[in-house]
């Protein structure tokens, strides 16, 4: 019976290559020489300290860039704080976001159940498998979930036969 996992996970290596080239960046423009901006990735929270809004609004905008650039979605981080730091600079707690939530996970099941194909959905921690007889259902399946917007990267893995 055909089956596969549908999954959202973030490449480590990846994110942190693209942190260190947007630090690299960062080092090397003119607008930033002299300015006191971190970047830093402690398990799945990012710590982004600049001078003032604009700065900040700047690197984020630079670290999304990197993103891109080494293949890693931007929708992976989310704003969670902006607070005021030491000495007149601004800091800004983002966190990584890993795996489909219930919620999600809830809303691509009812979506695939209005197509009305002969598929075994589960919700296996933060990921879904899907069962079915027939490859071409498993396909389009596939094609509607990706046409759900549910804020996060999706993968299909372990496709079985």
């Amino acid at each position: 019976m055909p089956s596969f996992d549908v999954i959202s996970k973030i490449n480590y290596q990846e994110f942190d290559n693209a942190l260190a080239n947007c630090l690299k960046e960062i080092g090397n423009r003119y607008d930033f020489k002299g300015l006191y901006i971190t970047i830093e990735r402690k398990d799945k929270i990012i710590t982004t300290t600049a001078p003032d809004e604009l700065k900040l609004k700047q690197v984020n905008e630079l670290l999304q860039t990197h993103l891109v650039r080494r293949k890693v979605d931007p929708r992976v981080t989310e704003v969670k704080s902006s607070e005021g730091a030491s000495g007149g600079s601004i800091r800004q707690v983002s966190e990584l976001k890993e795996g489909i939530s219930q919620e999600n996970a809830k809303k691509v099941i009812a979506n695939i159940k209005k197509l009305k194909l002969k598929i075994q959905i589960k919700i296996q921690g933060e990921e879904l498998r899907l069962d079915g007889k027939k490859k071409d259902e498993l396909q389009e399946a596939m094609n509607s979930i990706k046409s759900i917007d549910i804020g996060l990267p999706i993968e299909f893995v372990n496709f079985r036969d």
